[in-house]
């Protein structure tokens, strides 16, 4: 940790946050709260642990990150911006045809990417398959994947849960963005998900628990994790488009787009 400068990632963080609010206005279109609940996560992870070269972002052996929650692109989009793989042009074309920008992640067309989202519930088991064939290879990197709460509602989630720890896998950490609203509502409204540590805890997961906005405590988690013999699920308590005051915990800004007062409001606010 004490190579990491926590102030630089808030800046970063704060930053990411400005470009995700600019991408959803211009396209008018996009998922705003989903992605600034998780960039604390993402910028935390990609500047602070994981191993990924931004001047080589296809190198055989790097770390993969799988966005699960793949609607949350402009999240992705963001911190790729800021370590340069992707350029201000590329996130001004976030949605239309033919941009390496598309609204859910795709590995085809955006530089940096390593899965391609559309139907949720799926990048656990791609993770699984990731992680497995790191082993295969022999190599030491490892594989993260960003979840949402309302995704693991789906039941494949836990089938891959379940067949992660029956393969003894380790090079693997599922993190869950925990922000408790999910597309129509809040989770708890459209179905309970209950305990989620307690559940991971039950396949044999290694659990931690942290404030997802908590730089430090999630920096601690993600290299806890990397060090940990088993796969661990950190379940991360963030607030739905945290940093914009009219989009925190606010169902609607799951996937509405600002108009030009709130977006002048939000510029004003992440300054």
């Amino acid at each position: 940790m004490a190579s990491v400068d926590l102030d630089d990632l808030g800046k970063s963080a704060k930053r990411c946050r400005r470009r995700i609010v600019d991408m959803v206005y211009k396209a008018q279109s996009g998922h705003p709260g989903g992605s600034l609940s998780c960039i604390d996560i993402l910028v935390t992870l990609y500047r602070g642990v994981m191993r990924f070269d931004p001047g080589n972002p296809d190198w055989d052996d790097r770390d993969r990150f799988i966005m699960s929650k793949g609607h949350a692109s402009p999240a992705v989009y963001s911190i790729l911006r800021d370590l340069d793989v992707l350029s201000d042009s590329d996130l001004d074309g976030f949605r239309s045809m033919g941009s390496v920008c598309q609204g859910h992640v795709d590995r085809k067309w955006t530089k940096g990417v390593d899965f391609s989202a559309g139907s949720l519930g799926m990048g656990l088991s791609f993770g699984l398959g990731s992680a497995l064939a790191a082993r295969l290879d022999r190599s030491d990197r490892h594989t993260w994947v960003l979840l949402g709460d309302g995704e693991i509602q789906e039941g494949q989630v836990w089938e891959a849960a379940m067949a992660t720890t029956h393969l003894e896998v380790s090079n693997i950490t599922a993190i869950v963005d925990k922000n408790r609203i999910q597309n129509d509502n809040f989770v708890d409204e459209q179905m309970r998900v209950g305990d989620i540590s307690a559940k991971f805890a039950s396949f044999g997961w290694n659990v931690i628990e942290v404030d997802g906005h908590d730089l430090a405590e999630v920096l601690g988690a993600l290299e806890q994790s990397r060090g940990h013999d088993g796969a661990t699920a950190i379940v991360a308590a963030t607030v739905k488009g945290k940093g914009v005051s009219f989009m925190e915990d606010n169902p609607a800004f799951h996937g509405a787009a600002p108009n030009s007062d709130q977006y002048a409001t939000a510029m004003e606010e992440l300054a």
